[in-house]
């Protein structure tokens, strides 16, 4: 039984990711889940506040042995060279207590395409839209952006522990809850 933070585009932001990673501290969780767009800012995004790559490589450097990531669009060979864990993946399979979740960037894999298989939870980014609903026969969460939400919703992440996903912004803020 572990505890994960579950977010996604970082897109450069130190600032951001830093107030992700006192979240992750206060809530005591035990892994870091990236699901993609760390280090780059993309070329339809304006440069974040604080963009710092080095920055970023270096804090998640620093824990890489509870960082569990996934490529996301605007991650590269290049990006990959600077972090200390692999980050290449489409997706990942994580089976907590018999649960079985799927962590993806989004572009690829999604809630209207999905890898063959059973899934009791589907995490997702990239659109940067936050959302959290159960469909599909599982729970399906697309944990938004820290760095670049979009229809003036918040900057959001993901807690998964124990079979409860919780959708919190980056201030802690619980703003929906779903048991699988």
């Amino acid at each position: 039984m572990a505890k994960y933070l579950i977010l996604s585009d970082i897109h450069g932001s130190l600032p951001a990711l830093e107030k992700a990673l006192k979240l992750f501290s206060s809530e005591h969780c035990d892994y870091l889940c990236i699901l993609g767009d760390i280090l780059n800012y993309g070329p339809r995004n304006r440069v974040p506040e604080g963009m710092n790559a080095m920055g970023i490589a270096e804090l998640l450097n620093g824990m890489a042995e509870r960082v569990l990531a996934i490529r996301g669009n605007c991650d590269s060979e290049v990006d990959q060279m600077l972090l200390d864990f692999p980050m290449m993946q489409d997706f990942m399979l994580i089976v907590d207590e018999g649960k079985r979740l799927l962590l993806t960037h989004g572009h690829i894999y999604n809630a209207n395409h999905l890898p063959k298989g059973h899934f009791d939870a589907l995490f997702y980014g990239h659109t940067h839209l936050c959302s959290l609903s159960a469909e599909h026969d599982m729970a399906v969460c697309n944990t938004g952006s820290i760095t670049f939400p979009k229809e003036n919703r918040p900057a959001t992440l993901a807690i998964y522990d124990s079979g409860v996903i919780q959708l919190l912004t980056l201030d802690g803020e619980v703003l929906k809850k779903l048991e699988i």
